[in-house]
């Protein structure tokens, strides 16, 4: 298992972004090998000063910061989310491609398998227009087993992320805050949906709030996830066209949704036509940029069956006791010892994730069918 302290700490140093993360890691192998590296060594990674060799080469955690990375490693344990460093092989394949990757990612539920991937954005303040061209985009989408990747904000994100979940698909929500920071808090629910049905993923620490200059930041992760980007109303000055712009740089495909010529909320989507961005009217507009065997088409009507997702140990547990009968929330924290708080959430993540149900009396069982599948998973 990889040690994540020197990740964290490494990213704490004075100097050293995203970029230059990665030179130390390609050339050193792992962050603990930059700190144990000899200050000549460091001359042969572009961009080290002198200066900041010498800090790197005698960097030392202080109590207080040890403590924190300590706290950060124990909450993110606490609640079932992950920190998945660039070398891990869970690590997505398309964004460890873009220039500047995050080191890690903090995770909240399962990232999807290899998919066709498209990132849908769009105006904050939607109109109806906008919001019900997004759901037939991202059902007709999903109908291709395609991953919609959005940032969970007002608007078009958010009508892409529940078009996608009811139409049985999976999606990604990259946030500009850290994951004990829901933004905005109305997709409380919708936050805890995608995990059950995908991943919400964020470069930024635990305690990062909503501060303008993340949401930017964090738009070169939506378009780095995707195949393509799909932009599908946006005003002259919305960041869903740094989204655009992004994609581009990363040689990843552009398209756009056409509107009113009067309406002051598709002059971006009709920039970005102008500038070269495909024109989309159907779902088949994006499908055909990509190779047919990348999306296979659902063979019924229904939405697809998700995978059981991958469980921890202690949702392993739950699962086993639950096999049998149901059970009052007080037995399962009689029989399985663990805190009534701590076991509240790891039963709303498996009840979000669509393998537990909840029945009259704070009882807990299997969800229909779940018992064959979870059976054969094990």
């Amino acid at each position: 298992m990889t040690d994540l302290r020197p990740w964290l700490a490494l990213k704490k140093v004075p100097g050293v972004g995203n970029l230059l993360f990665r030179r130390l890691v390609d050339h050193f192998g792992s962050p603990e090998a930059v700190f144990n590296a000899d200050p000549s060594a460091m001359g042969e990674v572009g961009g080290i000063s002198s200066r900041l060799a010498g800090v790197l080469s005698h960097f030392s955690l202080s109590d207080a910061v040890s403590a924190a990375i300590d706290h950060e490693l124990e909450t993110v344990h606490q609640n079932g989310w992950r920190i998945i460093p660039m070398t891990d092989p869970d690590y997505p394949p398309l964004l460890v491609q873009i220039p500047d990757p995050p080191p890690f990612l903090y995770v909240y539920g399962t990232l999807p398998p290899s998919l066709l991937s498209i990132a849908v954005v769009g105006s904050r303040n939607a109109s109806g227009y906008g919001i019900s061209t997004t759901r037939k985009l991202v059902s007709d989408l999903v109908r291709k087993q395609t991953l919609i990747v959005s940032g969970m904000a007002r608007g078009i994100d958010t009508a892409a992320h529940h078009a996608a979940i009811s139409a049985g698909g999976m999606t990604v929500a990259v946030l500009g805050t850290g994951l004990d920071c829901i933004y905005p808090s109305e997709n409380q629910r919708l936050f805890h949906q995608i995990a059950g049905h995908g991943a919400v993923i964020t470069e930024f620490p635990l305690g990062s709030g909503p501060d303008p200059h993340h949401f930017p930041v964090r738009n070169r992760i939506i378009s780095g996830l995707c195949h393509g980007t799909l932009v599908v109303e946006a005003t002259g000055q919305s960041g869903s066209l740094i989204t655009a712009r992004l994609a581009a740089e990363q040689n990843r495909e552009v398209f756009a949704v056409p509107g009113n010529i009067h309406s002051p909320k598709s002059i971006g989507t009709h920039h970005l036509i102008r500038q070269g961005a495909k024109l989309v009217i159907h779902a088949g507009d994006i499908l055909e940029e990509f190779s047919a065997a990348r999306c296979p088409e659902k063979t019924d009507a229904q939405p697809a069956s998700l995978p059981v997702p991958e469980l921890s140990p202690e949702e392993d547990k739950i699962m086993a006791r639950l096999e049998t009968e149901p059970l009052h929330i007080d037995d399962l924290v009689r029989q399985l010892d663990v805190p009534a708080g701590r076991l509240s959430g790891l039963l709303l993540r498996l009840e979000l994730s669509g393998l537990v149900v909840q029945v009259p009396g704070k009882r807990f069982s299997l969800a229909p069918g779940m018992e064959d599948r979870f059976l054969r998973k094990s």
